[in-house]
């Protein structure tokens, strides 16, 4: 297509930060490649129309001063794989964010839209669809998830974090797949871990290596199982950052209150979180794929614990052997995930020397052009796109 006025660009995905951050990191990415190239470029997004995400993508755009041509929340119901009533419920939701998607492009005339995945994403892709509005579906995880598989189908492209992931898919849509790795916010790609001790209260020249405990913005009952069952036994070794979640925060006022040099509770880290990864030897977390790509950007050797059973359809698990196959991991899945695995491990990383190739391993799986950056220039390279004249 050959323009003359500014692009405009529709971002979809939200429910969680997971679906978020990854297309923020995107749609900073870019504006700063539009404004590189004399290109005028409008974002729009649209996402759930309660909970947090309005609020993340308002405060977190910051490419252009933070600018955002506008957000569109929409009613959204999840995709389950399980027999549940919501999933008769949750139709009429789907319906209703389809209808409303239809409208919002309509009136926005997008020239192409961004799909980060998930739930949220798939009225939008299903309007842009019917309106022949050609779109992007990104998946961060190693297997690819119910939404992105029903986005996919009509895809201009598919782009993908692993390229395993492609053989997922049908041989038609593994032709459109493309590699890009998982989106990072700019901010991973500095040095900001003196933030990260001043905000700890820590020294750089620290006398034991600092253990980073995450288990997602909400804390994980089991991640934090483990951290008290051994918390003597790691203050003695580490010192212990642990960010434990609202709910835990909230049962266990005694723990909070009860820091010390060796142990640093808190129930959620916000914007100094990218700081506090880079400043620690160690992160011990899920194996989110927002939280692994964050810790191997920082070149974090990582113990994961991944999300396990019925609950779950795997992603985590596989997410994690990909870091572990490739010795940025050491991972503690099923019944491995109890104390003395989690010992055993830690008591391995005590060695600096192994931190380091852990480290370095890490780097490696983050070598080149950034995802974000991948992404912003395959979109952009979808235009005959002409620069208007001053």
């Amino acid at each position: 297509m050959n323009k003359t006025d500014s692009l405009r660009i529709v971002f979809a995905g939200g429910g969680t930060g997971g679906h978020i951050y990854p297309g923020i990191a995107v749609a900073d990415a870019l504006q700063s490649l539009a404004k590189s190239k004399n290109v005028s470029v409008q974002i729009y997004w649209i996402g759930n129309n309660s909970g947090m995400d309005r609020d993340i993508v308002q405060k977190n755009l910051v490419a252009e001063g933070g600018s955002i041509s506008g957000f569109f929340g929409i009613p959204c119901g999840k995709l389950r794989r399980y027999v549940s009533v919501q999933n008769f419920i949750d139709v009429f939701k789907i319906v209703a964010g389809f209808v409303k998607s239809i409208a919002i492009l309509v009136r926005i005339k997008p020239d192409c839209l961004f799909s980060k995945g998930g739930f949220v994403s798939v009225p939008p892709c299903w309007a842009a669809r019917l309106l022949k509005i050609p779109y992007y579906t990104h998946e961060c995880d190693f297997t690819p998830g119910l939404a992105t598989r029903l986005n996919a189908r009509a895809a201009k492209n598919v782009l993908v974090s692993y390229s395993e992931t492609a053989s997922c898919f049908s041989e038609s849509v593994a032709k459109r797949c493309i590699v890009t790795g998982n989106p990072v916010r700019p901010v991973f790609y500095s040095d900001n871990a003196e933030d990260g001790f001043l905000f700890l209260g820590l020294s750089k020249n620290h006398e034991k290596p600092i253990l980073l405990v995450l288990g997602g913005s909400l804390g994980a009952q089991q991640i934090n199982s483990l951290i008290m069952n051994n918390l003597d036994w790691l203050k003695e070794r580490y010192c212990v950052v642990h960010q434990t979640g609202k709910v835990f925060a909230e049962e266990h006022p005694d723990v909070m209150a009860g820091g010390d040099d060796s142990y640093k509770p808190y129930a959620f880290i916000y914007k100094e979180m990218p700081a506090v990864i880079q400043c620690a030897d160690v992160i011990l977390s899920r194996a989110g794929a927002n939280s692994i790509w964050e810790s191997a950007v920082s070149r974090k050797p990582m113990v994961l614990v991944p999300l396990c059973g019925s609950g779950t359809r795997g992603d985590q698990v596989d997410n994690a052997r990909y870091f572990e196959k490739n010795k940025a991991a050491v991972v503690l899945a099923g019944k491995d995930a109890d104390d003395v695995h989690l010992r055993n491990a830690l008591e391995f990383f005590l060695d600096a020397e192994k931190r380091v190739a852990y480290s370095l391993a890490s780097a490696a799986l983050c070598e080149g052009e950034a995802p974000s950056m991948k992404i912003s220039k395959i979109i952009m390279d979808g235009f005959n796109y002409v620069a208007p004249v001053n």
